[in-house]
C-alpha cells in the first residue's frame, strides 16, 4: 500500500484511466477525492471505494473554473486536513481529423481543460502542499506528444503544453518539497477504447484490438488499470527524488532515446 494515508485528488474521473486511478489509488491506501463534471459518475466510484472499505469523497469539478478547483482542494482539506497528491487527468479531445482542419474553438477547449485546467488545480493545491513541505503532482499526458498520430493534433498540442508545465513547475517549486511529474500514456484497454472497438461490430472490433496489440512490444494493449500503477509510483515516496520527469507508459509502443 504505497499510498497509505495519503490524500489524493484525481481529476477527470470519468470512464477510463481516471476512474481506474481512483480505484487503484484507494487499494494502495489513499484517501481519494474523486472529481469530474458528472455527479452521478463520481458518486458511483466513491461509493464503490467506500463499500470496499476505502475512503473517498465525490466532488463535482469542471477544471475550467478556478472557483471549482479551489472548492475541490477545500473539500480535501475539510475532510482530511491535508493534500498529498494531485492527479491531473481531466480530458477533452477535439473531433478526429487533420490538425489543419480542426475547429479552433475545440483546440482552445483542449488547452483550457488539459493544460490550463491542470494549472488551475496546481494553483489550488500548491499553498497547502508548500505549507506541509511535501506533495506530488502527476500530470497525465499522452504518447501522441512523442509520436504524432493522425487525428490527434489538437489534443497533442494541449498535452504538449501540459508536458512543459510539468518541467517548468518542477523547477519553480525548488525547495518547497512539492514534486511535479508526467506519465505519458499510450494505447490503453479500458471503457473508451473498448467502446470504440465495439462500434466497429463484434468481429471487426476484436480484429482491430488484436492487431493493435500485436504491434505493441509487450504483446497486448496495456489495460488502463495497469498503466495507472505508474501514477501511484510517481505519487508515492518511492519517487521522492523524482521531479520534472516524463515517464512513458505505453508497453514499448514508443521507446525513448
Amino acid at each position: 500500500m504505497i499510498l497509505k494515508d495519503k490524500v489524493v485528488i484525481i481529476t477527470g474521473a470519468g470512464p477510463g484511466m481516471g476512474q481506474a486511478a481512483c480505484r487503484g489509488a484507494a487499494l494502495e491506501g489513499a484517501k481519494v477525492v474523486v472529481t469530474a463534471r458528472s455527479k452521478a459518475a463520481i458518486e458511483a466510484v466513491a461509493h464503490e471505494i467506500t463499500a470496499a472499505g476505502g475512503e473517498a469523497i465525490a466532488v463535482p469539478l469542471d477544471v475550467t473554473s478556478m472557483d471549482q478547483c479551489h472548492a475541490a482542494a477545500k473539500a480535501a482539506i475539510d475532510t482530511w486536513g491535508r493534500i498529498d497528491g494531485l492527479v491531473n487527468s481531466a480530458y477533452f479531445h477535439p473531433d478526429w481529423g487533420p490538425l489543419i482542419e480542426h475547429d479552433i474553438d475545440q483546440v482552445l477547449q483542449a488547452f483550457n481543460v488539459a493544460a490550463a485546467g491542470a494549472l488551475r488545480m496546481a494553483m489550488a493545491v500548491y499553498p497547502t502542499m508548500k505549507a506541509q513541505g511535501s506533495g506530488s503532482i502527476v500530470n497525465v499526458s499522452t504518447l501522441c506528444t512523442r509520436k504524432p498520430m493522425p487525428g490527434e493534433g489538437g489534443y497533442g498540442m494541449a498535452k504538449g503544453a501540459l508536458n512543459h508545465m510539468t518541467r517548468h513547475l518542477a523547477v519553480e517549486f525548488a525547495g518547497s518539497g512539492v514534486r511535479v511529474n508526467t506519465a505519458l500514456m499510450g494505447w490503453m484497454l479500458g471503457a473508451p477504447l473498448q467502446g470504440f472497438a465495439d462500434g466497429m461490430g463484434k468481429e471487426a472490433g476484436e480484429a482491430f484490438l488484436k492487431q493493435r496489440g500485436s504491434e505493441i512490444p509487450v504483446g497486448h494493449i496495456p489495460p488502463d488499470s495497469e498503466c495507472a500503477k505508474a501514477v501511484y509510483f510517481l505519487l508515492s515516496d518511492y519517487a521522492s527524488e523524482v521531479t520534472g520527469a516524463m515517464l512513458d507508459v505505453n508497453g514499448g509502443d514508443w521507446v525513448a532515446a
